[in-house]
């Protein structure tokens, strides 16, 4: 029997674009919203014995919570194997501790999911390029982690942006290792930004490390936020000499008006990141191209799809 494949709320348009791509079944589920503030759920496709894939994400507390909700219920109603699917894992950034008392959330958030109970023909849980994969080993008990790397559709992006001439390039050192290894890749020249921190929230660029004067740039990070770093980055090469500047990035946030205020700086021809993140899918439009993740998650489950 094929996969029954759920989701919560906010990633439905994943959810449905994945049995599409796969040809499993979707699950339906009942939710309401109570006047205190409370939430109601409920399995309307019966999952017993069956193959249940759950996609999700913990991009806020109410969508966390719904996947734990969801996932335990299902496991609970009979669910013979459970593969929970995060194309973006909230709090990957805290993932550890810098300051004395701080609470290092990633892996919070892992042990909140690991108690999940267990399926009895196991529990798996998809994560797609995680900001450290060290927390991939957060999650504990019978879970196991897979992590999926999204460099294909990172390399298909930047081929279809320029082609075979650019230099990529992240927006700091810190990113360098795994930016150089995707320029390789690539067969491109690979650049990143020297930055001199100026207090615990401020940094100012002092260099860039490679030679970009002429070039078509793509900046390639894991992750935009609200694009502070990106347009300083940008800045960065532009004033070294670079012609045109693209950006790359997986998860795409953009929180309140921050995609426009990117627009406004005139830097960028275009931003692309996939659809791992619902504000994304949300915003696309001919600036802000999204690629989906459907095939290349199914690509992943279907290779692990019990016969």
């Amino acid at each position: 029997m094929t996969p029954l494949v759920f989701s919560t709320a906010a990633y439905e348009y994943l959810a449905r674009a994945i049995a599409a791509r796969a040809g499993w079944q979707l699950g339906a589920v009942t939710r309401r919203t109570f006047p205190d503030g409370e939430h109601y759920l409920r399995i309307d496709s019966d999952p017993d014995d069956r193959e249940i894939v759950v996609v999700s994400g913990t991009v806020d507390d109410a969508s966390t919570l719904e996947l734990y909700d969801l996932a335990s219920g299902l496991v609970s109603a009979g669910a013979a194997r459970l593969r929970l699917v995060l194309p973006f894992f909230g709090y990957a950034t805290m993932e550890r501790r810098v300051h004395p008392g701080e609470i290092v959330t990633a892996k919070t958030r892992a042990r909140l999911l690991s108690s999940i109970p267990i399926a009895p023909g196991g529990t798996q849980m998809f994560l797609l390029d995680l900001h450290v994969d060290a927390v991939a080993y957060y999650f504990e008990g019978g879970v196991r982690t897979v992590h999926v790397y999204g460099k294909p559709l990172v390399m298909a992006a930047a081929r279809r942006l320029a082609g075979d001439e650019f230099v990529l390039a992240c927006t700091d050192a810190g990113r360098a290792k795994w930016v150089e290894s995707l320029a390789s890749d690539l067969g491109v020249s690979a650049a990143f930004v020297y930055k001199r921190r100026l207090s615990a929230e401020d940094t100012e660029v002092t260099g860039v490390s490679a030679h970009v004067a002429g070039k078509h740039v793509i900046i390639y990070d894991d992750m935009i936020r609200t694009g502070g770093s990106l347009v300083q980055a940008a800045r960065a090469y532009k004033d070294a000499g670079a012609r045109e500047i693209d950006a790359i990035a997986t998860h795409g946030l953009f929180p309140g008006d921050s995609l426009a205020k990117l627009r406004a700086t005139g830097l960028f021809g275009r931003i692309v990141t996939t659809d791992s993140h619902p504000r994304a899918a949300q915003l696309r439009d001919d600036f802000l191209q999204v690629e989906s993740t459907a095939h290349l998650l199914v690509e992943h489950l279907s290779s692990k799809v019990q016969p």
